[in-house]
């Protein structure tokens, strides 16, 4: 087209948003439009903006460094008087009140494996610690990994059910190790072979301090070590 080269260049899509500064609340809330959404624990108490766009709520926090950084995420809620909860928020919090696992409003959307492994967890004593410790594994490993690695272990459980974090951490490790290069094909072939020779561990049980009658250390073997020590003193 002739006009084509005339025109100007596609602009920045407008970030249209309402921004207002807002406290988190001790159980780690902020009210926008009449509506509560959760924020990462470590900000309650705090000061922070809210950024009302038309389909979504964003919380952003100023840090130390003065830089700011998007701390909390939701799709925007229509009604007004709900919540809005991401259990993530709350990792931290259960690190010292394990309790909340077992009835708190923000772990009832664990996704399915999080869900199976709770349950199975809470009917053992402090089964609420070891499961806060397998949560506080998702800020650091990732939450795709965490739940392929409960949904492994759950699969193979013991008929009674024992489950350790040790267990899941090891599976992780697992799933983390990068595929090991398959064994390289040649034609060399050893020339010496090792030969084996038992007499070694006769001669660590003399050094160790042995009965020298009881030992089977043969006795050049034990002279020439004798007139070694004597050269040196």
């Amino acid at each position: 087209m002739l006009e084509q080269e005339h025109l100007m260049g596609m602009p920045h899509p407008f970030d249209g948003y309402v921004e207002k500064p807002a406290r988190v609340s001790s159980t780690c809330l902020v009210t926008v439009a009449r509506n509560r959404y959760s924020v990462p624990c470590e900000w309650a108490g705090k000061v922070v903006s809210t950024r009302l766009y038309p389909n979504k709520v964003e919380v952003v926090a100023t840090e130390r460094t003065g830089r700011e950084r998007v701390v909390a995420s939701h799709a925007r809620l229509v009604d007004r008087g709900h919540t809005a909860y991401d259990w993530q928020h709350y990792i931290d919090l259960v690190q010292r009140k394990p309790g909340a696992l077992r009835n708190g409003t923000p772990f009832m959307d664990l996704p399915a494996p999080l869900a199976s492994l709770r349950q199975a967890l809470m009917r053992r004593e402090g089964g609420d610690r070891l499961m806060a410790e397998v949560l506080s594994l998702v800020p650091a490993s990732g939450l795709d990994a965490v739940l392929v690695a409960v949904e492994l272990v759950l699969e193979h459980a013991s008929p009674s059910g024992q489950i350790s974090v040790e267990h899941i951490q090891n599976v992780l490790a697992r799933l983390k190790d990068p595929q090991r290069p398959a064994p390289v094909h040649t034609n060399l072939t050893l020339k010496d072979a090792p030969l084996a020779d038992t007499t070694r561990y006769d001669r660590l049980r003399w050094l160790g301090g042995a009965d020298a009658t009881d030992s089977t250390e043969p006795t050049s073997l034990v002279a020439t070590d004798t007139l070694g020590d004597d050269h040196a003193n």
